[in-house]
């Protein structure tokens, strides 16, 4: 998965009717199980996660001019 520190990351529910989750990425880090991500969501809470394939997708942040 090709994601940057500042992207935002949607974890699709695996239950009909709750909504996805969606955070902001503080880092990347690559490990010898895959690579991992530090996440805070929308309801400030700040976790590590290691999406399975095809569980999350990755939304890139618009790089500002300057």
């Amino acid at each position: 998965m090709d994601a940057r520190v500042g992207d935002r990351i949607v974890v699709e529910s695996e239950r009909v009717g709750q909504p996805d989750r969606v955070g902001e990425i503080l880092e990347v880090t690559d490990t010898p199980f895959g690579r991992s991500f530090s996440v805070r969501w929308e309801d400030g809470h700040v976790s590590e996660i290691r999406p399975a394939a095809g569980s999350a997708r990755v939304v890139h942040a618009v790089p500002q001019p300057g």
